[in-house]
């Protein structure tokens, strides 16, 4: 028996994203209060996009835009496309920018796909729907907290990529420093070398349990849990301007990182308020998503998420 899809547009709102955090490579990842709108329905022959804000005139128009891609996934999942589907993105969310905006595309295609079937929430869960747009992705650290919202902690295991989301702490209120230069992780991720000393992956392995800690129950140990030594100076060379904000930051006494695979960078806590990064950096507060990616319209709404991996979110 073959699937039903909505008549109705379905719409959902994406947030943006910081990976890392410092010391939690490819694993750990914050949903921020800055958002992508996406609204799609089924029509009778095409895939097309119409894309306002961030990306308007550069992006992809037909189905190799990478929200259409991500739907053209999670339909194959279901078992069946139909004909078509128009897509419009009202985009804010930097694009090559280290927050996140290719997994909220995708994220974005794989929930818009789920809204269209009938039933699509309950026979897609979200733990599949992470799976998907993780393996989309490429890595789950982004994917999870644009889908989950709040802070997670992702991993891969041999059948694909789980997550647990937690509840940041009261007052850990995030601020991004954007660039007006763009970065790509692939240029970012080349910049690492294949092997890290030892004592480099003990002390990255000790300050993210701490980060851990840190965001959900304690802030005041934010500074020293954001030390890095596994990507952050490796990847300095090819963002010396991201390198020198941290380091000013640092010395100012923020927990500030880079964001994902940069150039934006991020501050965890307070940045004093005479502190001045210069011409070339856009800043703004924003606060911690603690819904993620909610589906909206035809004949769903969002179901109350449960945990995506063993044991019990919080």
């Amino acid at each position: 028996m073959g699937l039903t899809f909505v008549t109705e547009p379905v719409s959902v709102s994406t947030p943006a994203t910081s990976a890392n955090l410092g010391p939690g490579f490819d694993a750990l990842g914050l949903a921020l209060t800055l958002y992508d709108d996406l609204t799609a329905r089924v029509t009778g022959d095409s895939y097309t996009v119409t894309v306002f804000g961030e990306g308007e005139g550069e992006l992809p128009t037909g189905p190799d835009h990478l929200v259409v891609r991500a739907m053209l996934a999670t339909f194959d999942e279901a078992g069946e496309r139909p004909p078509g589907v128009a897509v419009e993105c009202v985009n804010r969310i930097p694009q090559a920018r280290g927050m996140g905006s290719s997994s909220a595309a995708i994220v974005g295609g794989v929930q818009l796909a789920r809204g269209l079937i009938k039933g699509g929430l309950e026979l897609i869960d979200d733990a599949a729907a992470l799976r998907i747009a993780a393996r989309l992705e490429g890595h789950p650290d982004n994917v999870a907290p644009c889908l989950l919202g709040g802070f997670t902690v992702a991993w891969t295991e041999p059948d694909g990529a789980r997550a647990v989301t937690l509840a940041p702490a009261a007052g850990v209120r995030p601020t991004v420093f954007i660039p007006s230069e763009v970065g790509y992780t692939a240029s970012a991720r080349a910049a690492l070398p294949p092997e890290v000393p030892h004592h480099d992956a003990s002390f990255n392995a000790g300050r993210a349990a701490l980060l851990t800690h840190a965001l959900t129950t304690d802030p005041s140990l934010l500074f020293p849990a954001t030390e890095d030594r596994l990507h952050q100076d490796y990847r300095a060379p090819g963002m010396p301007g991201s390198a020198s904000l941290v380091a000013a930051l640092r010395a100012a006494g923020v927990a500030a990182v880079v964001s994902g695979a940069g150039p934006t960078v991020l501050a965890l806590t307070q940045v004093p308020a005479d502190f001045a990064p210069g011409a070339h950096w856009h800043s703004e507060v924003l606060g911690v998503d603690d819904a993620g990616a909610r589906v909206k319209g035809g004949m769903v709404e969002h179901a109350e998420r449960g945990p995506v991996a063993a044991g019990r979110t919080s």
